[in-house]
């Protein structure tokens, strides 16, 4: 496959201002500035777990909170992999994987589906980590699937560690977006479906 599966996304509002590019064909290379330190590594292993090349410049009111920030990035990173897919058409489609590390463990579904749903079954025994409130990774991940057009599942299936459980859900929704978005030449260009369309 030569040509990349490419696409640019700004944003600009009143609380944020966000620019993501993403390269569906990539090697999990990533740029990220956001201003919030553990986003910032939760998103690089995110590119580097999905294969997917990201760039992420991020500016908010960090002043007021990180939300608006963290729930901004997670719409303009999934409009731009969703533009990047175009009409969703031979791909598998499909993907999951289970992530452990060291006491937890972690699983995420995917269907790149255009129709968008969060399934979030994780929950954190601290409030923050480091600076950020923990309660803004389901922010993340709604914001992710619902402007990705993905049906997404993610599940921490155990842990004690609330650092170990984040990055293992950012790392198994890499892994799954990572074989949901692969081309497939089987399907010679037509959606993954009985339906013939998406």
């Amino acid at each position: 496959m030569t040509d990349h599966r490419t696409a640019t996304v700004t944003r600009t509002t009143r609380e944020t201002d966000i620019a993501v590019t993403v390269d569906l064909d990539g090697t999990g290379k990533s740029d990220i500035e956001t201003g919030v330190g553990f986003f910032d590594h939760m998103l690089d292993s995110l590119s580097r777990h999905s294969f997917i090349d990201l760039t992420v410049k991020a500016k908010g009111d960090l002043h007021i909170d990180f939300h608006h920030t963290v729930e901004d990035t997670g719409i303009v990173i999934g409009q731009a992999i969703k533009k990047a897919l175009g009409d969703f058409a031979g791909i598998n489609r499909f993907g999951h994987a289970y992530i452990p590390m060291d006491e937890t463990l972690s699983r995420a579904s995917i269907d790149l589906c255009k129709r968008p749903y969060l399934i979030w079954k994780v929950d954190f025994l601290r409030d923050k980590i480091g600076e950020m409130d923990t309660e803004l990774f389901k922010e993340f991940f709604h914001a992710l699937a619902g402007n990705g057009g993905m049906c997404l599942h993610v599940e921490n299936l155990y842990g004690e560690n609330n650092h170990h459980i984040a990055e293992s859900c950012f790392k198994a929704t890499a892994r799954a977006l990572r074989m949901a978005v692969a081309p497939d030449p089987r399907l010679q260009g037509k959606p993954a479906s009985t339906k013939g369309s998406l």
